[in-house]
Formats: structure tokens, C-alpha cells, sequence
């Protein structure tokens, strides 16, 4: 992909982001706090398949 136009994708990402907050911020906050979620619960779940290997 073009620098030019990954940066004009970055860009457009980060405005939508500013907007979501502006316009609804307590709607942003519970997608932040659920993608946080997402992410540990994916961790945890990789710590319990290696600790299963070692049993």
C-alpha cells in the first residue's frame, strides 16, 4: 500500500475516533472496555493452552 494512502487511512481512523468520543462518549468507552476484554481473555486463554501442555 502507498505511504500517501495509508496515511490518509490512518488519518480518516483517528478523526473517526476523535468523533466517536465527541459525539458518544459513554457508547465509546464500553467499546474500548470490551475490545480490553477481548484482548485479556485471549491472553488468558493462550496461558491456559500452555499450561495444559505442561500437565
Amino acid at each position: 500500500m502507498p505511504r500517501n494512502i495509508k496515511q490518509i487511512l490512518t488519518w480518516l481512523l483517528f478523526g473517526f475516533i476523535i468523533y466517536a468520543i465527541i459525539t458518544s462518549p459513554d457508547r465509546a468507552a464500553d467499546i474500548v472496555q470490551a475490545t480490553w476484554d477481548i484482548i485479556a481473555e485471549g491472553f488468558r486463554n493462550i496461558g491456559r493452552f500452555f499450561s495444559s501442555l505442561m500437565e
